[in-house]
């Protein structure tokens, strides 16, 4: 952290109040200020300096613990064909409220070579994007899509895919009241037992769970459910992805009956190259947020079969120092009991003390 000399405390801690919605700490030698600013839909840590009343501001972001949705850069190299040019724009579509699209050539752009990472870090940077999508063309590559995710802006890990037998939107036919809006969640289905069998595949199905899934929610309404995107291994390498729209249709029950009609686009992802991140950065970038301690539950246990149990502790009962009411029949028969013993007691202490006499 700097240490910068700043003009006084007061006219620092005014200027702080007006352009943070929240001053934690100041001192007179520097002033330095943490607050949360709300950027979109996530919440961003920062840290401020002041150094003259003039100046602007200077942030110095942090790694979020609790992420919210990813927003995605789609860029492309310094060469590329039609065919991947109509793949970048088609996935922008897809994502178009959480995704920006570079259509300038970038030249100094290679993920898997050292130190040609450096613009797309930077890009990532100012941009706030957590993943990218970057497109070349080459003879020993032809049609080569990267889709790789970072962790504090820097590479995380990348999956390197070729396109083929691509097929846009615009060559599929079908009602377009069934299109899918902007912005909904989607269903994402994986079939073939080798995305949980294959170390590729199953690289690369994680890459496009986060590529694809929006942002995470506790509930979710099925209603408002229009997509889906289904993935299929057709070997140990390769991929068919298509987009599909679903239709709701009357099922005999609550539940409807779902029929998917493909709205495209589609295509083959055959796999090229993969590198996953070393255990440490895994470990770092896995992190979260501390959950706070439960309070402990006194005589309270949990049992798997059973469920909750508690224990619940009943002092002595006193039974006959308890009062009873006097309307009971067998407590009157008692008393009168009670009162005829005693007469009969006192009778023959009486009779005992006149012989003694």
């Amino acid at each position: 952290m700097m240490k910068i000399k700043t003009p006084k405390k007061g006219r620092i801690k005014r200027e702080l109040e007006k352009r943070a919605p929240k001053l934690v700490s100041s001192s007179s030698s520097r002033c330095r200020a943490s607050f949360v600013r709300k950027k979109g839909k996530k919440f961003v840590f920062l840290r401020c300096f002041v150094v003259r009343m003039n100046d602007p501001l200077i942030f110095v972001l942090g790694s979020d613990l609790v992420e919210t949705g990813r927003k995605t850069l789609i860029l492309q190299g310094t060469k590329t064909s039609g065919l991947l040019n109509s793949v970048l724009t088609e996935i922008y579509h897809l994502k178009k409220e959480s995704s920006v699209r570079y259509t300038r050539r970038n030249d100094n752009v290679r993920p898997f070579e050292s130190g040609g990472e450096t613009s797309l870090e930077f890009f990532s940077q100012k941009t706030d994007c957590s993943m990218f999508v970057f497109g070349s063309h080459s003879k020993k590559r032809p049609d080569n899509l990267i889709i790789g995710r970072m962790y504090d802006h820097h590479i995380y890990d990348l999956v390197e895919v070729g396109i083929e037998n691509f097929k846009s939107m615009k060559s599929f036919v079908y009602d377009k009241k069934l299109a899918p809006k902007m912005g909904s969640k989607p269903f994402i289905a994986f079939i073939g037992e080798g995305f949980e069998s294959v170390e590729e595949l199953k690289h690369l199905k994680e890459v496009l769970l986060e590529l694809f899934r929006g942002e995470v929610v506790e509930n979710l309404n099925l209603a408002g459910i229009d997509r889906a995107y289904v993935c299929t291994a057709l070997s140990s390498n390769r991929v068919f992805f298509t987009h599909c729209a679903l239709r709701l249709k009357k099922s005999g029950t609550i539940v409807p009956r779902m029929e998917l009609v493909e709205a495209g686009p589609s295509m083959d992802l055959v796999i090229r190259r993969h590198r996953l991140p070393n255990d440490g950065l895994r470990k770092e970038a896995m992190k979260t947020a501390a959950d706070k301690p439960k309070k402990k539950e006194k005589n309270v246990s949990r049992d798997a079969i059973q469920g909750k149990i508690g224990k619940v502790y009943i002092p002595d009962q006193q039974l006959g120092d308890m009062n009873l009411p006097n309307k009971a029949k067998g407590v009157k028969r008692e008393r009168r009991e009670a009162k005829m013993n005693k007469q009969a007691n006192g009778h023959a202490s009486k009779k005992q003390k006149g012989g003694s006499d």
